[in-house]
């Protein structure tokens, strides 16, 4: 399950999704795209959806600024169970 949760652009993290879409928080894609890179300089958040040797992908955010992500859960290990194995002689 994912979740849409609202953060400052300094907590956005590669793999989240962000998007453009009708409302008051405006985002700068038109479609849902991943984060690919998240760098920071001069005190600015710089934020790469989709590929990374592509421009048109570079956001500029400041630290403080809410940016509204989906964010998928981290994957949980499947736990191995070991089954007992009860051998009958033939």
């Amino acid at each position: 399950m994912t979740t849409r949760i609202t953060i400052t652009a300094d907590d956005v993290q590669i793999g989240d999704l962000i998007y453009d879409g009708p409302g008051a928080n405006v985002h700068p894609t038109f479609a849902w795209e991943t984060v690919t890179k998240v760098h920071r300089v001069d005190g600015l958040v710089m934020l790469t959806a989709g590929r990374l040797d592509s421009a048109n992908g570079e956001f500029w955010f400041d630290p403080a600024e809410s940016v509204t992500v989906i964010r998928h859960p981290p994957e949980k290990a499947e736990e191995v169970v070991t089954k007992p194995r009860h051998k009958r002689g033939h």
